[in-house]
């Protein structure tokens, strides 16, 4: 039977509502850090967290493209394959991210300090940030493996799962925060092994679809096929790069606001990129959760229905991005005040004329993350690299100096918007040319 057009539009809602809540609880990770941090340990703190955060992203990307590549895969194998495919493909994967995670604990074990020393950390925030690095590195296994599991939950029918073990990996990071910094006194450690641990509720929350019935995957035994998890990679690159570019980006304005306005700007530029990157959880959860659907189409071989659930995602993230620009735009005064717990001037002016400059961009990069997640989603992966190697390394980094050049701190901000607009007219190209859904919702 022929699947309804409001019957498609409740199942979009109902994925993208619960993945974006599900994203939300992942990104707040480093948001409640960033929160703790500025109250318990002040700008210095604060500095410390930016300058390590990028650890995060690559591990987290990392994570996304064994488990979104995979997911995908899995999505269009299922009713196709047979289950013993499916297995294979799991454990093939679980396997590879074993590796992932033995890379980053050698790294965390015996290079902490030179790679501190890389973030550009003075000696008056080295410590702190070689040992926010190191402990994430350290927690890398559990990282890794949760994203991995919630991707292949997500996309096995149990989004409302996938959600829930989010929240409650969010929630206990938050509570776990305020015993560690401010009940036990632990300070950066105690906030980075808040979030280390964060992963592990998740996981155990997760565990209970591996107890039931009606999974569709499961571990299986003898030697794992890795050249089944390479082969997924290409479709799961997209999400590392959309991680592991907001970590350059994050090293090279570091790096820039230290040369403008030296720790207190790096500090700043912390306040308004973590809060970036809970919008970015946004419509990044908005998309992936259209994945699976978008997914299935392509498996069933409904391309008409594919483009549907790419207007729907337009639409969504014009209304979202309206919206969360118009309350950061009025409320950045109070927003950045709320970080800023020792009332430094030159801090507050920062970040609120960051918050106004960098939040244009929002709903340019929500977009350019759909339409990278559909052309993946599809197959397509060389519109979908193109996208995110674009937004994350090509035109971002060159802009960023240029602009920095040209404008100081403010050409700094504007640099991200003015990217991911010129990323959006590439998106809309590559759309057309490849026969899908038109670029922008008022088409």
């Amino acid at each position: 039977m022929t699947q309804s057009k409001p019957s498609l539009l409740r199942e979009f809602f109902r994925y993208a509502s619960l993945n974006m809540l599900g994203m939300v609880g992942i990104s707040c990770y480093i948001l409640a850090d960033t929160f703790f941090v500025a109250q318990g340990l002040g700008q210095t703190g604060l500095t410390a967290l930016n300058l390590a955060i990028p650890c995060f992203n690559l591990i987290h990307g990392c994570g996304l493209m064994l488990g979104m590549g995979g997911a995908i895969r899995y999505s269009i194998l299922k009713g196709q394959a047979p289950r013993q495919q499916t297995d294979r493909l799991f454990t093939a994967l679980l396997a590879l991210a074993a590796v992932l995670a033995l890379i980053f604990l050698t790294a965390g074990i015996f290079f902490s300090r030179p790679l501190t020393r890389l973030t550009g950390a003075d000696q008056e925030v080295f410590e702190m940030t070689r040992t926010y690095l190191q402990v994430l590195l350290l927690f890398s296994p559990a990282f890794l493996t949760n994203d991995l599991m919630l991707c292949f939950v997500r996309n096995d029918g149990a989004p409302q799962l996938a959600t829930l073990a989010m929240v409650a990996g969010s929630f206990s990071n938050i509570v776990l925060d305020m015993v560690f910094i401010f009940g036990l006194g632990w300070g950066i450690f105690g906030a980075v092994f808040a979030t280390g641990l964060a992963p592990l509720f998740s996981l155990a929350i997760l565990s209970r679809h591996l107890l039931s019935r009606r999974r569709g995957f499961s571990l299986c035994a003898g030697r794992p096929r890795l050249r089944l998890a390479l082969g997924c990679l290409g479709l799961g690159f997209p999400s590392l790069v959309t991680e592991f570019s907001s970590g350059t980006v994050i090293i090279a304005f570091n790096y820039l606001f230290l040369r403008l306005e030296g720790n207190v700007g790096v500090a700043a530029y912390g306040v308004v990129t973590n809060l970036s990157l809970v919008v970015t959880a946004l419509f990044t959860g908005l998309a992936q959760g259209a994945q699976p659907l978008i997914s299935r189409a392509q498996g069933q071989n409904r391309p008409d229905q594919a483009r549907r659930l790419l207007r729907y995602g337009l639409f969504s993230v014009l209304g979202l991005s309206l919206f969360l620009y118009a309350i950061t735009a009025l409320a950045a005064g109070p927003i950045a005040a709320v970080f800023n717990s020792e009332g430094d001037p030159l801090l507050q002016e920062i970040a609120v004329q960051g918050l106004r400059l960098y939040f244009l961009g929002i709903g340019f990069a929500g977009w350019n993350i759909l339409f990278s997640i559909f052309f993946a989603a599809t197959e397509q992966a060389l519109p979908a690299h193109l996208i995110s190697l674009s937004r994350g390394l090509f035109l971002i980094l060159p802009m960023a100096f240029l602009m920095a050049w040209l404008g100081g701190a403010q050409g700094v901000w504007l640099t991200y918007p003015l990217t991911e607009l010129l990323t959006l007219a590439m998106a809309a190209v590559l759309s057309r040319k490849k026969g899908q859904a038109t670029p922008t919702p008022s088409a």
